[in-house]
């Protein structure tokens, strides 16, 4: 619940600050007492209060630190054992009523009850001073600087000798208050405005002391208070008798020594002193402690004794002190009644010590504290007239060690190792320093950052071309990398990490510690840092600002910058550049594992290096990753970042909030980002959904008057985007006096909040207004809160119209805002004015609530899953990636985002293939209803049969439809998926779900119409082969009863069988061809309706003489402003060439079919033309639309002719006559010789009526089935999502080196996806005879199926076999028929003819039966296992896997307008196209107007660039790239992830550039050198990272 300070947050069994070589050895506050034994009374008071456990020095700062349940809900003290706990928290929430709660509430109204009045402390009573004592001897020796610290902020008095338990000895508690830095204006400095800041315990002050003699009724706490006090408001910085809360007595903390500080604030009408003051406060009398008392008058510039009478005991101690006369003064109660006897010792003692009358100051009666301590101040301020020398607190340590005293600490290694390494620093300027010492951190990294800056957005490439500008970047900075790596460890960086490596925690730590110490020491005396900043907020609050000496003295600051995190960060830029020399490898490589043990002690980690402005991304992600494996990959974090302007107190409400204290002080002006760890307890992890809450702190935004210092708008917007991207809450810390500051603020955090809301991050915002007070502040603020809101408002408008998102408005467009609840009014920090002001105790519980609503918030539902470590990486990257491109949405990509995306693209496929094949299966299933299954063939039975299948299938569709969408809903519903970064394209997907719908309707409804045609078909045919068999069945038993009376050969009967052939076939006819050319035609017509080409189209002649020359763009098909235009008519040629190798591969792939030719087929094909006319509408004439339509359908004219003519060559009633010839001639011989026929009947019904309805049954299936096998075998990731898909295309040219193939895929896209699909299906179902193995399956199936039909057919209703005659042979068939109604058809007329004059008998001819389908099963599968030709087999088939593939991954078949590569984009109806990487334009043609030769530049430069393009869309005038969505608003088109995310094109561009400038005919493209280095290994990697395969 508590933070840090930069140093150590571990626990320590010594309280000594070092440990010299054993912990023996170190100087530990040891409270035995002369036999070694622990006093009992402070045993029993720590017992008491429940601190046993801790003592000594065992209770450690980062416990405390711990995020628990107090955090969001603190208890209050219901035992003596909670008090300490609950000082604690409202100590370190700088609460300054701590001190009242060591008492227990007492609810009962009767307080007077006599019982309990002889026992006012009460077992619910602790002493305040005697809990501060416990505490102290319990906590270790850097929880004993926080506290000390935090008392000193709350204006309390502070241990300087700490007693033991006991009254002889004590601690000089050096170590504890070293923490403690002032500043205070003296009033020599008022007119200059000068101050002074300074350690306390460094600093020459005069001390005066205050004690009392046994007898002395006056509060000497109460008289300090008053002294140190100002008018009517009593600051009670020593605890009193009087104060609430406080019991009279004391166990443990007599002999307490307290010390606190009076300091000038420059103001004489407010200051009682114009100097600094030091004021100790010894507890008990001075008999008890004595060693206590002889070390302040030893020590004091005076001491002020209170009395009321001196005893013996106390006359011998008083008159053995020397030099008495100046430093002792008396302060004597006289009370009312008779007093001579008091005052007789009192004026014997002062005549003893010779003390002038001047030293006694005598209290009368009458007059009360507050009056009488203006006496006493009025004697302080004499004696201060009269000071000559002072000693610092630091330089008492010699006395209290002649004294008997203990001192907290002690030289050691540690501070000796600190000492030496400050002393390095010398007389030289610290930058000096800095560039010997610390030299990574120079000039190179801060170029290697503007190199990285550039890089990114190409501000000034000059007269080079940018590809060039880009690689000469890249080579420079690769040379500073090296350059930096083979630097030498300097001296001081050698020692420092020598120390900081230690396995020792300790001694790390308080190396720290020291080095921190001396560093602030060295800064403040050397260069008085401090002034500086004052100079520089003086200039910045004048009315007219010397904005030159302004960055003069900025500039100052920085360069005197010296802190523990310089040397941190010289440590990281060690690891980041290093180029792990096996000298140095081992010693390098722990680094990251050093920093991650010092983020889990509680040590911040520079996160942005604020004067470089970058990253050491390397050096940010070990760590990091180091700290995630060290606490075992359990690293959920919640990050919470606070944003404001300079000195608003941003950092002083986090060091509120959770105790920490981020590197602020003197000796510091960091710029930047810091960020630390505090954990979570186990019990609140599961509560708060997070291991660790990570604080960020950053520098201040700029305020307006130093804004004008440089670019700090584009600055403070950079670092904004950054830490809110990577924060879950964020506090925006805003002043309401100053409204041009807090506009400024408040547009840069809008700016920040919009980009993230772009990007699918929605953190938790609340804005704080400081120093709003009062009880009605709520009430009076609601009418600023209102105004505020309208500011924000008005700041979101801005930063919308310049992020181009005109469609947000409001502030709550972008985020959940509740004015009410996300908006807190903190009054101001300090109680009074500083340097003598505590801390607000208003302040304090405006703080704590508001920390408690941010860990509710972060333990409320965010809707997300919390970051682990290497997602929070990511982030890191991609954010810091955008921020440094100028438009943020525009250029951010992020890996996570990427993955999230791909994830659900994955999911989303597999969705759809589950919609697609359960609509496949039925459609396969409805089409064989329609075409084989209802033996009712009247017309209108048939129409009403589809018109019910499709009422069916629309509402097969919406049920899949819904099933679909609600998987998408829950999908969005995960929070273990990062749904909340593709919330945006959210809407896309159930859009492409409806698109799905629809399209899967009209396809189907399509097939439905295409069988009804195809049965009409089919019933025209059987009603012509119905006739035919009658009449031959007629003609062949008249010849058998011509022929039966004689005796003839097998040679004659032939003979007069021929004969009879001839004669009755002669006159049979085929069917009729349909007008192909004509149906084609009057679909042209009907679709060209409304064009006005009527008389055109009336004039065509025969649709195939139109294709016998090449189609040519002429220029009537342009507009009139590009008909001179070469350029244009070259493109429009080429984009007509590939529309029509596209159409004719289509009408080929059709035409292969073997079905008859539909209408729907040129529908088809012209709505597939008019897809790709848009991009080139606005540049030609409706001509153009005319002539390649018309040229198409000749193309289709001709081959859709072919179709239908080989369509009715299969179904002819001749032919079919032929083919049944031998069957006939087989039949009239049997009968004529009465042979027994039953075998070959059977085998004749097997081959001609059960095999073709087998082989539809195996082809009708199998293209699902084949999709299947793709989809879920283990090569399916290729068609997993689009993304990946487009990877393995590209990865396969480059292993295939072929040229042609490059240009096929540049240039006919489409038509390459769909020759690498069908080579891909060729492939999969060649591997280990699959084809063959899915045909076998299906083989299998349908002959069980039909050898159970056939056994149950054999029998009738009653399960008794058929009577075993001819006519049980038809009622067989009839039955099979019906038991394989949904599986095959057994056509009617073929079974008539085969089984014609059939003389076998059922039995038998069952038997036949099932042996001949034994016979077909070995016949077929031997078929398929002999058959090479699997190219046939998928293009008969009548689903075809290559055409569902191809949709499945063609997408929407746009491609980049400037490289021409593909979008990847899932879905149809995406927002946005996008492509993962873009290629050289030359590839696409695009070439330098001056030179014709080809561009290298890749788009993804271009677009961030200054230059210009111009092409058909533009009306060929020039357009600046960076304004691309003018003509081309569908296309996303961000940087390159790296520059080695496009190696894959360049090295392609470099391998065929003179082939490429043949093929465009150009002229070669002037490709950078670097892009020549670049392996084909190297190409790959890049697709790789671009592409995000691991």
């Amino acid at each position: 619940m508590f933070g840090q300070n930069w140093l150590p947050r571990v626990s320590f069994l010594v309280s000594g600050p070092e440990a010299q070589g054993s912990k023996e050895k170190s100087q530990t506050m040891s409270t035995q007492n002369a036999d070694g034994q622990h006093p009992a009374v402070l045993l029993n008071f720590l017992s008491r209060v429940g601190l046993e456990k801790f003592y000594p020095n065992k209770l450690t700062l980062r416990s405390l630190l711990e995020i628990n349940k107090n955090s969001i809900n603190e208890e209050a003290v219901s035992s003596v054992k909670d008090i300490p706990w609950g000082f604690l928290r409202k100590l370190f929430k700088l609460n300054s009523e701590c001190r009242s709660c060591t008492q227990l509430s007492d609810n009962d109204d009767d307080d007077d009850n006599l019982d309990t009045l002889d026992d006012p402390v009460g077992d619910s009573k602790v002493n305040p001073l005697d809990l501060i004592v416990a505490l102290f001897l319990c906590a270790d020796s850097f929880l004993q600087q926080e506290l000390a610290l935090k008392m000193s902020m709350c204006q309390f008095s502070v241990p300087l000798l700490l007693p033991h338990g006991n009254n002889s000895q004590s601690t000089l508690m050096l170590w504890a208050l070293r923490d403690i830095v002032k500043e205070w204006c003296p009033h020599h400095l008022s007119e200059s405005r000068g101050f002074v800041e300074n350690n306390i315990i460094q600093a020459d002050i005069p001390f005066y002391s205050f004690v009392r003699l046994k007898n002395c009724s006056l509060s000497k706490s109460q008289c300090l208070n008053h002294v140190l006090s100002f008018g009517q408001y009593n600051n009670n910085m020593f605890i009193h008798r009087d104060m609430k809360g406080v019991a009279h007595e004391r166990n443990i903390a007599n002999s307490l020594v307290e010390v606190c500080w009076y300091l000038p604030s420059g103001t004489e009408n407010l200051d009682k002193f114009s100097n600094p003051v030091a004021f100790a406060n010894l507890r008990g009398n001075i008999c008890e402690s004595l060693a206590q008392f002889t070390f302040l008058f030893q020590v004091s510039t005076a001491t002020f004794v209170f009395l009321d009478e001196v005893e013996e005991e106390e006359h011998k101690i008083l008159t053995s002190l020397q030099d008495v006369k100046s430093k002792l003064f008396f302060i004597v109660n006289r009370k009312e009644g008779n007093v001579t006897e008091d005052m007789v010792s009192v004026n014997k003692i002062q005549k003893e010590l010779d003390l002038p009358k001047t030293s006694v100051k005598i209290k009368d009666p009458r007059v009360n504290v507050a009056g009488f301590s203006d006496k006493l101040c009025t004697a302080i301020k004499k004696s201060l007239t009269d000071v000559t020398t002072t000693m610092t607190i630091e330089n008492m340590l010699e006395r209290a060690a002649e004294l008997g005293l203990s001192v907290d600490e002690r030289t050691s290694d540690e501070k000796k190792a600190a000492q030496e390494i400050v002393k390095g620093i010398g007389v030289q300027h610290i930058q000096d320093y800095k560039n010997q010492q610390l030299h990574l951190q120079g000039v190179n990294w801060k170029r290697l950052s503007q190199l990285e800056m550039e890089e990114c957005r190409l501000q000034e490439p000059g007269d080079l071309e940018l590809e060039e500008y880009k690689s000469q970047l890249h080579v420079e900075k690769q040379q500073i990398k090296k350059e930096l790596g083979k630097r030498k460890l300097s001296h001081a960086m050698k020692s420092f990490i020598d120390h900081v490596s230690t396995t020792d925690k300790d001694k790390r730590d308080f190396f720290l510690k020291w080095i921190q110490l001396q560093l602030n020491a060295h800064l403040q005396t050397a260069i008085q840092l401090p002034l500086l900043r004052h100079k520089l907020t003086e200039q910045s609050n004048k009315e007219e600002t010397n904005i030159n000496e302004m960055a003069q003295l900025e500039q100052a600051l920085l360069d005197n910058s010296l802190g523990i995190e310089h040397y941190m960060r010289e440590m990281g830029l060690i690891y980041e550049v290093s180029l792990q020399s096996r000298d140095t490898a081992d010693e390098i490589s722990r680094l990251p594992g050093l920093a991650a043990e010092m983020l889990l002690d509680g040590y911040p980690l520079e996160l942005l290096d604020g004067d470089a402005s970058n990253i050491p991304e390397r050096w940010v992600t070990d760590v990091l990753m180091e700290l995630h494996r060290k606490v075992g990959e359990k690293s959920r974090l919640l990050i919470l970042t606070v944003l404001g302007v300079q000195s608003s107190g941003k950092s002083t409400l986090l060091n509120t909030m959770f105790g920490v204290q981020f590197p602020v002080s003197s000796g510091r002006c960091t710029r930047g980002a810091y960020m630390l760890f505090l954990r979570v307890s186990e019990d609140m992890q599961c509560q708060l959904k997070c291991n660790f809450i990570v604080l960020i702190d950053t520098e201040g935004l700029k305020s307006p008057h130093l804004a004008q210092l440089e670019d700090s708008y584009e600055h403070d917007n950079q670092l904004a985007t950054f830490v809110i991207g990577l924060s879950d809450v964020t506090i925006i810390n805003v002043s309401m006096e100053n409204s041009a500051e807090m506009k400024d603020v408040l547009q840069i955090a809008t700016h920040a909040f919009l980009r993230m809301k772009e990007i699918g991050k929605k953190p938790v915002c609340h804005f704080v207004h400081q120093n709003v007070g009062g009880v009605s502040a709520h009430a009076k603020t609601k009418t600023d809160r209102k105004l505020f809101l309208d500011q924000l408002n008005e700041m979101t408008q801005i930063a919308a119209e310049m992020e181009k998102q005109p469609a947000i408005k409001a502030f709550t467009d972008v985020l959940d805002y509740d004015i009410e609840k996300n908006t807190w009014n903190i009054p101001g920090l300090w109680h009074g004015t500083p340097p003598m002001a505590p801390v607000n105790t208003g302040y304090s519980e405006a703080v704590a609530d508001l920390k408690k609503n941010l860990l509710e918030t972060g333990k409320g539902d965010t809707g997300y899953e919390v970051s682990q470590i290497p997602e929070f990486l990511e982030w890191i990257r991609s954010l810091w990636k955008a921020v440094k491109y100028e438009n943020f949405i525009f250029s951010f990509r992020n890996t996570i985002a990427a993955h999230a995306y791909n994830n659900v693209c994955k999911e989303f496929n597999q969705w759809e293939w589950e919609f697609r094949k359960e609509i496949l299966s039925w459609q396969t299933s409805a089409e064989w209803d329609i075409s084989y299954g209802d033996n009712k063939s009247d017309l209108s039975h048939l129409n009403e049969l589809v018109q019910s299948k499709k009422i069916q299938v629309a509402e097969k569709i919406a049920v899949q439809d819904k099933i679909m969408k609600q998987k998408l809903q829950e999908y969005y519903k995960r929070k273990d998926r990062h749904v909340n970064l593709i919330e945006k394209f959210k809407t896309e997907f159930f859009n492409t779900i409806s698109s799905l719908a629809n399209e899967i309707q009209r396809s189907v409804d399509n097939k439905l119409d295409c069988a009804l045609e195809l049965r009409k078909s089919l019933k025209e045919v059987q009603d012509i082969q119905r006739n035919n068999r009658g009449m031959i069945e007629e003609q062949v038993m008249n010849l058998l009863n011509d022929c039966k009376h004689q005796t003839l050969t097998d040679e004659e009967l032939e003979d007069e069988f021929e004969k009879m052939w001839a004669k009755v076939t002669v006159n049979v006819s085929g069917l009729k061809e349909q007008n192909i050319p004509g149906s084609i035609f009057k679909q042209l017509r009907k679709q060209l309706l409304n064009h006005n080409v009527n008389e055109e189209l009336d004039k065509i002649g025969d649709l195939k003489d139109i294709v016998k020359e090449p189609f040519k763009v002429k220029n009537e098909h342009l507009k009139t402003n590009l008909m001179k235009n070469k350029d244009t008519k070259r493109e429009m040629q080429s984009f007509a060439d590939s529309v029509i190798e596209s159409c004719t591969r289509f009408v080929h792939d059709t035409a292969k079919t073997e079905r008859d030719y539909n209408d729907s087929f040129t529908r088809e094909l012209l709505e597939k033309v008019d897809l790709s006319l848009p991009q080139w509408s606005k540049h030609c004439k409706p001509q153009f639309e005319f002539n390649l339509k018309l040229y198409i359908c000749g193309i289709a004219s001709r081959e859709f002719l072919h179709m239908h003519r080989r369509f009715l060559s299969g179904r002819d009633p001749k032919l079919q006559l032929e083919n049944n010839k031998p069957q006939y001639l087989s039949d009239f011989l049997d009968l004529y010789k009465k042979r027994d026929d039953c075998q070959r009947k059977a085998n004749d019904f097997v081959r001609l009526c059960i095999k073709p309805a087998v082989e539809e049954y195996i082809s009708r299936s199998l293209g699902i089935q084949i999709l299947d096998q793709i989809l879920t075998s283990c090569h399916s990731a290729e068609y997993r999502s689009r993304s990946f898909f487009h990877y393995n295309i590209q990865k396969e040219l480059l292993q295939k080196e072929d040229f042609e193939s490059f240009v096929k895929y540049i240039c006919k896209y489409e038509i390459y996806v769909k020759d690498w699909i069908f080579q891909y299906i060729l492939r999969n179902m060649s591997i280990d005879k699959t084809l063959c193995k899915l045909k076998n399956n299906n083989l299998q199936v349908i002959v069980n199926k039909i050898t159970e039909a056939t056994q149950q057919a054999s029998k009738g209703k009653d399960g008794v076999l058929l009577p075993d005659n001819q006519e049980s042979i038809t009622k067989l068939i009839n039955n099979m028929r019906k038991y394989l109604i949904k599986d095959i058809s057994i056509s009617e007329e073929a079974e008539k003819t085969t089984l014609f004059q059939i003389q076998s008998t059922c039995h038998p001819f069952t038997k036949s039966l099932i042996k001949s389908l034994g016979e077909l099963k070995e016949q077929l599968q031997e078929e398929f296992s002999n058959c090479e030709d699997i190219t046939e087999t998928l293009n008969k088939l009548p689903i075809k896997p290559q055409d569902e593939l191809f949709k499945r991954m063609f997408g929407c078949g746009q491609q980049c307008p400037f490289c021409n590569v593909p979008c990847e984009a899932d879905g149809k109806e995406h927002e946005k196209h996008h492509a993962a990487v873009h290629r050289p334009q030359g590839l696409h043609r695009y070439r330098v107007v001056a030179t014709e030769k080809l561009v290298p530049t890749l788009c993804t430069t271009s677009v961030h660039s200054k230059c210009k393009f111009k092409n058909a869309d533009t009306n060929w005038k020039y357009h600046p790239y960076q304004k691309y969505t003018k003509y081309y608003p569908d296309w996303h088109i961000p940087p390159d992830a790296t520059i080695e995310a496009s190696d894959y094109w360049k090295y392609v561009l470099v391998q065929y550039n003179e082939r490429f400038a043949r093929e465009y005919e150009a002229k070669p493209a002037d490709v950078p050198e670097a892009w020549r280095r670049i392996t084909k290994e190297q190409a790959l990697k890049g697709l790789k990272e671009a592409f995000n395969i691991k």
